[in-house]
């Protein structure tokens, strides 16, 4: 773990240039947060696009060239340099960036990766814009998965007081159930259960699992895969494993106070499933974390927010709640994912 003074450096990606991110990381330099994230914050993207952001929006922060050897200071926000592409105007997203913003995510991961950060933090990317660049992309969990090549990671979203992890994330919906198979099942199983351990310290997890069919399949009569997938694997891990699984549970009712309160995380069997609840209780402060890869990465749980870029309008609160998540994981890992 890099560190000055035991301070762990958090790296932070201020994501598409035309949206909301690089005004959110800015907030990052708020004097009235001095003393509030134990570390060193340093901000990926093009210094002149932050100058500009800040002047325009009058933010009273100072920009500074990173350097490791520097101590933090408050009003100050620490940023290592990297170029756009083409010049941008907020919410007006322009393909000759995709490149540059997967170059954030690049040099980010790369530092995580030989020590140099302790944990990376991402601002929110426009995956149609990467795509219309001719660059294949579905998402931050799925890139950051290709790149450190893990063969499955599992993304998890936090916030509102519950924890939602995912089987399956940014697919059509047309292709979910057949994605839903007994390996995807264990498998996210099994990384979801280690990772509370070392990331939030529930060594012995509650896990809710939904059930993919309404009334969770009603017995067969509305679909089989919670006869067929899922229930044998809960049945195989509880057996083998020793894990705390309740379910396959009917989705409509695994979000009420009564159910909540017997597990400490949810796993839902697709992305609207899971998250439709989630971002209703926490919208604008809740994280994603993504599970299982071989470094920290804590992420805002919002888009590009365009119509708001330039506006000074967006809300910092996920950013922040995303930094302090990291920080924390950082110190209770040791540095190690």
């Amino acid at each position: 773990m890099s560190a000055l003074r035991g301070l762990p450096t958090i790296a932070v990606t201020s994501g598409e240039p035309a949206g909301v991110g690089p005004e959110i990381c800015l907030r990052l330099g708020d004097r009235s947060l001095d003393g509030r994230f134990p570390a060193r914050l340093l901000v990926l993207g093009d210094r002149f696009l932050l100058a500009e952001r800040a002047a325009a929006l009058q933010l009273p922060v100072l920009l500074r060239d990173w350097d490791p050897a520097l101590v933090p200071q408050a009003g100050t926000l620490d940023v290592l340099h990297l170029p756009l592409g083409a010049i941008s105007t907020p919410g007006l997203v322009d393909p000759a960036n995709a490149s540059y913003v997967l170059a954030l995510l690049d040099r980010a991961l790369a530092g995580c990766q030989r020590g140099e950060f302790a944990a990376m933090v991402t601002g929110p990317v426009h995956k149609g814009v990467i795509n219309d660049a001719g660059i294949p992309f579905s998402g931050h969990t799925e890139y950051l998965a290709e790149r450190t090549a893990t063969p499955r990671v599992v993304m998890l979203l936090a916030g509102g007081g519950l924890r939602v992890a995912l089987v399956t994330t940014h697919l059509p919906l047309r292709d979910v159930a057949a994605a839903v198979t007994a390996g995807a099942v264990e498998q996210t199983l099994r990384i979801l259960h280690a990772e509370m351990g070392r990331k939030y310290g529930i060594v012995r997890p509650r896990i809710l699992v939904a059930g993919l069919n309404p009334h969770a399949g009603e017995g067969g009569y509305l679909g089989r895969e919670e006869i067929e997938v899922i229930g044998p694997v809960l049945e195989r891990l509880r057996a083998e494993q020793g894990m705390v699984l309740l379910g396959p549970l009917p989705a409509d009712t695994i979000f009420s106070p009564p159910v909540l309160a017997r597990g400490d995380v949810v796993l839902a069997m697709y992305h609207d499933q899971g998250l439709t609840a989630l971002k209703y209780a926490s919208f604008g402060h809740g994280i994603n974390v993504t599970l299982g890869l071989p470094i920290i990465r804590t992420s805002v749980d919002h888009g590009t927010a365009l119509e708001l870029a330039g506006r000074g309008q967006a809300d910092p609160g996920s950013l922040l709640v995303a930094v302090e998540q990291a920080i924390a994981m950082a110190e209770r890992t040791g540095g190690e994912p």
